[in-house]
């Protein structure tokens, strides 16, 4: 296609800018800006036109210029606790594919402490720097919530519940359950817990999986022993530390139910420098099954970690693009996976 009078030439090497197109095209900017956003009222020869013109000039619209032609900031923001926990990466990574398919570019914050949270919601709550928000594993302050409802901004929850927003998440009193009942009918009478102490992101999945733990041992018929249930931090070594006490107890569990599977590792861990063979003397279950956890042979409780962050992009999609979302609850399934860590109570 020959350029149209009046379509000044660029110097080589140069970017094409829209009044480029516009003039090759013979149409005015306007129209260009029309056809590049989407927008109806355009001729269907016209906008061949323009999409010729523009593959012709290789011309790529400015992401700036786009974004306030759009009144939008084309970002979506993802906000969450743990940036370099195994579950978490593997959400980011279904997050990225839900995304992937979308014009919007992924902003990651990482919320390492409560002021981190407060400062994230504060960036966030205006709608100038992102046009939606994923919140993966904590709950927005109930202050926050009321701001960001105020300024109208899309939200949508991962791994977390709360009522005024989209949600996908798991059933953690079913998941505790999950894994203490297979101890128990292994038979195992002396089950101990790893769990999470209070969060500070109002995010409750540890206290969660310790009810299910609790409901599992009363349908069984066991009392739960005070002495068994311990709380520490998802780090390896700190489950280690814990472990270690638990089995050098006058009368030490037979089985731990750790909440999430880097707490499994660090019980691992200790079992071996003890001595303690697993699942001879010892029966481990974790929760999550991340990557490592078939390489050691965990078994552990699944939650497809991430197809949740794949649901949640694809929700908040839906909800950018004015679709109505429905439920506004969304529970993934649990699986017990079971491998090499868990076996017969000893006699």
């Amino acid at each position: 296609m020959e350029p149209l009078p009046g379509a000044a030439a660029r110097p080589a090497g140069s970017s094409a800018r829209i009044a480029d197109v516009a003039a090759r095209a013979g149409v005015g900017v306007a129209t260009v800006s029309r056809v590049i956003n989407g927008y109806a009222g355009v001729r269907p020869s016209t906008r061949e036109r323009v999409v010729e013109a523009i593959e012709a000039l290789h011309y790529r619209p400015s992401l700036v210029a786009r974004s306030l032609s759009l009144q939008r900031t084309m970002v979506v923001a993802a906000l969450l606790p743990w940036f370099t926990n195994p579950s978490a990466v593997q959400r980011i990574r279904g997050i990225v594919d839900g995304l992937s398919a979308s014009s919007y570019d992924l902003m990651l914050f990482d919320i390492e402490s409560e002021d981190r949270q407060r400062r994230a919601f504060e960036l966030f709550d205006r709608g100038d720097r992102a046009d939606g928000l994923l919140v993966v594993s904590t709950l927005p302050p109930e202050a926050e919530v009321a701001r960001l409802q105020a300024a109208d901004i899309p939200c949508v929850l991962i791994d977390a519940v709360h009522s005024s927003f989209p949600s996908i998440a798991v059933d953690d009193v079913a998941g505790g359950e999950i894994a203490t009942r297979h101890l128990v009918e292994l038979g195992h009478r002396r089950v101990a817990l790893i769990g999470d102490p209070p969060p500070e992101f109002r995010f409750d999945w540890s206290r969660d999986r310790t009810r299910g733990y609790e409901r599992a041992l009363s349908a069984a018929g066991i009392a739960v022993r005070a002495e068994y249930v311990r709380e520490g931090t998802r780090l390896p070594h700190v489950a280690r530390a814990i472990a270690t006490e638990l089995l050098s107890l006058s009368e030490p569990p037979t089985a731990v139910f750790a909440a999430s599977d880097t707490q499994a590792i660090g019980v691992l861990e200790a079992a071996r420098s003890l001595g303690i063979g697993v699942p001879g003397e010892l029966s481990v279950v974790g929760f999550d099954d991340i990557e490592v956890a078939a390489y050691v042979g965990l078994t552990t409780v699944r939650q497809p970690l991430v197809e949740s962050g794949r649901r949640g992009a694809k929700i908040l999609l839906d909800v950018l693009a004015g679709r109505e979302i429905a439920p506004l609850r969304e529970l993934l399934p649990l699986e017990l996976v079971v491998r090499s860590t868990t076996g017969p109570a000893s006699a």
